[in-house]
């Protein structure tokens, strides 16, 4: 495959930070809250949320950017740095998470191209007073002023549902021109980014899930390989930098 493939996108999604601690998104049993803090996404995870109960949204979040500076990449964050680090081709890593773990494990290794949150960070603020977003490792609950124009206007820098994902152009661009297409530790449930195995098929792309279970997007791909991200992320890297 590292002889035939060039340009890769990469998209990851919540499966790959799982084993690092931080909390999925998902609805628990029978339509109950979510598992982050026991929250409904539509309390917590939307504008008109933000809009009717500014500090219950904060709290929130501010737990989140807390827990998730204590938490460390696992060796999938690793290998996918690495891959970063030593593919000569053209790369993107396109992640639905917005913690840091991938930074942290070396990506992207000083080139900003090989790296896109398109849900935004948790470790960023955004100013909606003069539209600068910030690094942010504080809490928001005080409304802490602007570090760029003073204005108490920040919230969260991440996409909420309703809201529309970052650099959604260059995600399309580059699977236009990509040979290979990975999808790593997503459910296959929340577009845009469930679409694009789609999108990649019909440009005629090669299609790869490496996931723990079956997603509902699964029959789209041309394989899949089921197991721990862990243990079939850096297997998987291994094989395309031609060291299996």
């Amino acid at each position: 495959m590292a002889t035939t493939i060039r340009n890769i996108v990469i998209l990851t999604g919540a499966g790959i930070s799982a084993e690092s601690g931080i909390d999925t998104f998902r609805a628990g049993a029978n339509g109950g809250p979510s598992l982050w803090e026991q929250h409904r996404v539509e309390d917590v995870a939307t504008p008109e949320a933000f809009a009717r109960d500014p500090d219950l949204v904060h709290r929130f979040y501010d737990m989140r950017r807390a827990a998730i500076q204590t938490k460390r990449p696992n060796p999938a964050h690793v290998a996918l740095a690495r891959l970063d680090a030593e593919w000569p081709g053209s790369l993107l890593i396109v992640t639905q998470n917005v913690d840091d773990l991938h930074e942290r494990a070396g990506a992207p290794l000083g080139h900003n191209q090989r790296l896109l949150h398109m849900h935004g960070e948790h470790l960023k603020a955004w100013c909606t007073s003069c539209d600068i977003r910030s690094p942010w490792r504080k809490e928001l609950s005080s409304r802490p002023p602007c570090p760029v124009c003073g204005a108490r206007g920040l919230r969260p820098d991440v996409v909420w549902f309703g809201e529309m994902p970052y650099r959604m152009g260059d995600i399309y661009a580059a699977l236009r021109e990509a040979d290979l297409f990975v999808s790593i530790g997503t459910s296959g449930a929340v577009y845009p980014a469930a679409g694009f195995v789609q999108n990649a098929v019909e440009l005629g792309v090669h299609t790869l899930e490496l996931n723990l279970e079956e997603s509902q997007g699964s029959r789209m791909f041309h394989e899949t390989r089921l197991g721990v991200a862990s243990e079939v992320v850096p297997t998987w890297v291994d094989e395309i930098l031609g060291r299996d």
